[in-house]
């Protein structure tokens, strides 16, 4: 398990070709419509990103070039009837008199002036004018008929079968429950953060993470990993999606549930909170979206669902060689280094966990990886987060339910108390929560509150979940017999 320790421009479109010169009596017909530029390629921030190819365009149609008039055999001797007056063609619709080429038009929209598509092929010589009107209601019973002839024989007879969209209204809006619509209102509650360490720490290290406004006062709530390394004398500064950028400090920060919560200096006023929802009614299949700044990229969006729920995951940030545990909510949604302290959404927009770990392929152990998502990420719920963040605000130090025994860290069939607790100490803190219960040394705690535990872990995942002086019932095994007592919950202060 993983935690991420936040730390061209396309072708343009080629000009529609020059006509080679026609007689004034038959005018050019205009373009359907004018080719489409690529558009630049994205660009990276800490991973440069691969540039985006280009769009695709539309292959226009080539206007044929008009043919040149056939010359006509000598006419012999004899009387010549008086030639009829021809009146002038007008111009093609478009051409006006500015010439070939007409102006171009926006890609999908007409021409400017062009005429309607026709139900009939083009080109009919004007010696046919009056046969074509006269035959126009007859074209248009037969056209289906012929049309799906043609389609069936993949016969387009040159006529484009495109579809255009049209231009989206300017007062398009997206539905509320929307990914767009969510992360819409989201993405102005969503920073960026970027933690440099002190100079008194020797070379200033850094990296990028991301956090959320937790209320109106400019408190901000993040993952304690993003921030651990500027907590004693760095630099940490939150940016929003407007790019706008503020200095900020640490309020307080809780390495065991790798939660901190920061506070922006200068604060701007109408700061919008994002909604806090309730993370025990989500329900595996959950739809979800994350916002973050993978790999720098701020203010990304991904989607997915809820895995599952209630997963007991131990994460560490690579260096100090301390864990953090939570039950996690597990989503498929995209997360990698620096999603971190990001929100993951439910579908109303309401913040359901806090973005803090990734499972990633070929990673040793619990360390810091800087590999990609494949789909196997932890978010903490946030009724646990708002628990501690609430605290952090209030003490600026995080407090801890405990039972008062040592267990080891290594057992998978259960969580079996130690023979001895740290330095030596007594396993069973005496007249702690456990000592009254009746647990000793040796015991294995295989249930509590009725959840299954399969490891020392996944026991401190789901203390955690709870406050000091709830009471729960713990059910342990003992010399091959299960036994059930319940325990009320003690606390411990900080995180020495």
């Amino acid at each position: 398990m993983s935690t991420e320790n936040e730390g061209t421009e396309g072708p343009a479109g080629q000009s529609a070709p020059s006509a080679p010169p026609v007689p004034p009596s038959v005018p050019p017909a205009a373009p359907d419509s004018a080719p489409y530029a690529g558009h630049p390629g994205l660009g990276g921030h800490t991973a440069h990103a691969p540039s985006t190819p280009a769009a695709t365009d539309a292959p226009t149609q080539q206007v044929p070039p008009v043919s040149p008039t056939q010359q006509l055999p000598p006419v012999p001797p004899g009387p010549v009837a008086p030639a009829a007056a021809v009146p002038p063609m007008p111009p093609a619709a478009g051409h006006g008199s500015g010439g070939w080429p007409p102006p171009a038009a926006p890609w999908g929209a007409a021409a400017p002036g062009a005429p309607a598509p026709a139900s009939r092929p083009r080109g009919l010589a004007n010696g046919l004018l009056a046969a074509v009107i006269g035959a126009a209601l007859i074209a248009g019973g037969v056209g289906g008929g012929i049309g799906y002839w043609a389609a069936e024989h993949g016969d387009g007879g040159g006529v484009s079968t495109t579809v255009s969209a049209g231009d989206a209204p300017a007062d398009f809006k997206r539905e509320p429950g929307t990914v767009a619509a969510v992360a819409n209102k989201a993405l102005p509650s969503v920073v960026t953060i970027e933690a440099k360490s002190g100079v008194a720490q020797g070379q200033p290290e850094g990296g990028t993470g991301t956090g959320f406004v937790y209320d109106r006062e400019g408190h901000i709530l993040t993952n304690n990993h993003v921030v651990a390394s500027a907590a004693d004398g760095g630099e940490l500064s939150a940016t929003f999606s407007d790019g706008k950028k503020y200095d900020a400090e640490v309020v307080g920060r809780a390495q065991g549930y790798d939660v901190a919560v920061l506070k922006l200096k200068n604060a701007p006023s109408g700061l919008t909170p994002l909604a806090l929802g309730n993370s025990d009614r989500v329900a595996v299949g959950d739809s979800t979206i994350a916002i973050g700044a993978p790999f720098g990229l701020s203010n990304t969006v991904t989607t997915g669902i809820i895995s599952a729920k209630n997963r007991p995951v131990a994460s560490g940030d690579g260096s100090s060689g301390k864990n953090s545990y939570m039950s996690a909510l597990q989503t498929d949604a995209s997360i990698n280094p620096g999603n971190s302290g990001g929100p993951l959404l439910d579908a109303s927009g309401a913040v359901i966990g806090i973005n803090s770990a990734i499972q990633s392929a070929g990673g040793s152990g619990l360390g810091q990886s800087q590999a990609g998502s494949i789909g196997l990420g932890f978010a903490i719920p946030i009724n646990q987060a708002k628990n501690v963040a609430e605290q952090l605000i209030k003490t600026g130090q995080p407090v801890y339910p405990v039972i008062g025994a040592t267990v080891n860290m290594s057992d998978e069939n259960g969580a079996v108390i130690a023979a001895q607790g740290a330095g030596g100490s007594a396993a069973v803190t005496p007249d702690g929560p456990a000592a009254k219960a009746g647990l000793k040394a040796g015991d294995v705690i295989t249930k509590f509150n009725g959840k299954a535990v399969d490891s020392g872990p996944t026991l401190i995942s789901e203390i955690w979940n709870h406050k000091p002086g709830d009471t729960v019932t713990v059910t342990y095994k003992r010399d091959g017999k299960e036994s059930t007592v319940d325990l009320t919950l003690g606390e411990r202060k900080g995180d020495g």
